[in-house]
């Protein structure tokens, strides 16, 4: 098993590509701690899979919630060897439409939460002197799209995070690596019609939308030791969306 042994950080772990990355991470045999703020999902998720799993409620944009997060993993499963930085909401309207306060809530979960997230994960990764963080970052972290400024800011910002923090840390032997979804069969795609869904799919060199479970098995490989070597990378899991 990839991960035996591992202890894990997923956000946003209750449903979608949180969940899938949760359940593979467990069949791979790593204990797991479910952070998400949705409470249901994430307990019936963790008395699910059972003693491998633990559940916090956590909003990642709040400093105080994060750092709660992390003392519960050690408490609970003694370390912090993976993080992956996995929650966030969408964002689609006019920018002259946007409001600030719809702004700073993106970026807040988007962004901010991967930073904080990042920041008590390494407190325990440094003094163990090994970790591996994964944050989710997008398509749109690297190609621009109308009317998802703010969404599309916050992504910008998870990517170049991502190469600073592997840089100031490789020397402590603690990776940190992205994954590039694209348009992925998630809740955050519920609220487009099927047109639009069709018109997505086909912006796909591959033709389709790509799967929770395909984006899982990306992080997996992130997290294990057979990515031993890579740093600073971000990994598009796009079906051609970004080679084109």
């Amino acid at each position: 098993m990839r991960l035996h042994d591992k202890v894990a950080i997923v956000t946003g772990g209750a449903s979608g590509i949180g969940e899938f990355t949760v359940r593979e991470m467990v069949n791979q045999g790593a204990k797991v701690v479910i952070a998400d703020f949705d409470d249901s999902r994430g307990l019936n998720l963790a008395e699910e899979l059972g003693e491998q799993v633990s559940f916090i409620h956590v909003d990642v944009s709040q400093e105080d919630e994060v750092e709660a997060m992390v003392n519960h993993t050690v408490e609970t499963f003694g370390k912090v060897d993976i993080l992956f930085s996995n929650a966030g909401v969408g964002s689609i309207g006019s920018t002259h439409e946007l409001t600030l306060e719809d702004w700073n809530k993106t970026i807040s979960i988007n962004l901010s939460g991967v930073f904080l997230c990042a920041k008590y994960a390494l407190i325990e990764m440094v003094k163990q002197g090994s970790g591996s963080i994964i944050n989710c970052a997008s398509i749109l972290g690297h190609v621009g799209q109308a009317s998802t400024a703010s969404y599309t800011a916050a992504k910008g910002g998870v990517v170049n995070l991502t190469r600073a923090l592997a840089l100031e840390y490789a020397a402590q032997g603690i990776r940190v690596n992205a994954v590039c979804p694209g348009y992925i069969k998630t809740p955050l795609l519920d609220q487009l019609d099927d047109a639009m869904l069709q018109h997505l799919e086909s912006l796909h060199p591959l033709g389709r939308l790509g799967e929770s479970h395909e984006v899982a098995n990306a992080v997996v490989f992130l997290a294990s030791d057979e990515a031993s070597f890579i740093t600073g990378a971000n990994l598009m899991v796009d079906g051609g969306y970004t080679a084109q």
